[in-house]
């Protein structure tokens, strides 16, 4: 789009990952991101191919939460990290998104701790040595998230992924940009019903990534934010096809080909682009 590149979010499914490229392409979309796997050189490739950006790619983070203990886990996901790095260099992204923590339950049992510090300051010298930016994005667990913005708070390769939909349902609303969003150098666009409990428990069932204007989200402020703070960088939505298990919102967008989802999203996304009055 005219003066903003518009991102989308391609997943696993059943549709291949290179043909996701290609069909987010033709839609309008300058870019896309992947989770990790090891086919990053071949979606390069793709992208080269489609005229595509590869804007990042997002690091496995089933088991961060390891990163904060010393267990039998802790360095295998740490290598983990320090080689989606390195596969995210050679293949030319120069972005890694990462979670600073998971697990809703596990927060009753792990706290901010140094040992931490110390596995995520391996990581990240090492992407300052590959040249990659790594950006922490809000999920459960803030105050691990900002153990960590804080203490890389004078790296220049380290800064902040707004989730927009995270915001409304694992942080509660509250203003993640108004701590982090001068350091903001990548987003996770997406829409979201917030907390359906009435008690206010938190679940990964509320975290939807709904189309931009299908849930609850004000994207005048939202946008609003973004500009307040300066961000003048790519628009990257995280949306899914489907459903979470029990729940059907999203299911009106597995109905859709690949195709007419991927325009929808991209006639949503330009009407957020639209907002930030670029």
């Amino acid at each position: 789009m005219w003066k903003t590149k518009l991102c989308l979010s391609a997943h696993f499914t059943n549709i291949d990952i290179n043909d996701q490229i290609r069909i987010f392409g033709e839609a309008g979309f300058d870019g896309f991101f992947t989770e990790y796997n090891g086919n990053l050189a071949q979606y390069r490739e793709t992208a080269e191919k489609c005229g595509m950006y590869y804007q990042s790619v997002h690091a496995p983070y089933v088991r961060m939460c390891y990163l904060w203990r010393d267990c039998a886990d802790t360095e295998d996901t740490r290598n983990e990290l320090v080689k989606c790095i390195d596969d995210s260099a050679n293949a030319g992204v120069p972005i890694v998104v990462a979670h600073a923590y998971i697990g809703i339950g596990a927060k009753k049992i792990d706290v901010p701790n140094q040992h931490g510090i110390s596995n995520f300051s391996y990581a990240v010298e090492h992407a300052v040595k590959r040249g990659v930016k790594i950006a922490f994005e809000n999920t459960e667990g803030e105050e691990f998230l900002d153990m960590l913005m804080t203490h890389f708070k004078n790296v220049p390769n380290v800064g902040f992924c707004w989730d927009t939909g995270h915001e409304m349902c694992y942080n509660h609303s509250e203003d993640m940009m108004s701590l982090y969003g001068d350091r903001l150098i990548a987003t996770h666009l997406n829409d979201n019903l917030g907390i359906r409990s009435f008690e206010g428990e938190i679940t990964f069932l509320d975290d939807l990534h709904l189309l931009p204007f299908d849930g609850i989200a004000d994207w005048s402020d939202i946008t609003a934010r973004m500009n307040r703070h300066g961000y003048k960088g790519e628009l990257t939505f995280e949306l899914n096809r489907g459903s979470k298990q029990g729940r059907h919102d999203n299911d009106k967008y597995g109905e859709l080909s690949m195709e007419r989802y991927a325009a929808e999203a991209y006639a949503r996304a330009c009407r957020v682009a639209r907002l930030l009055g670029r």
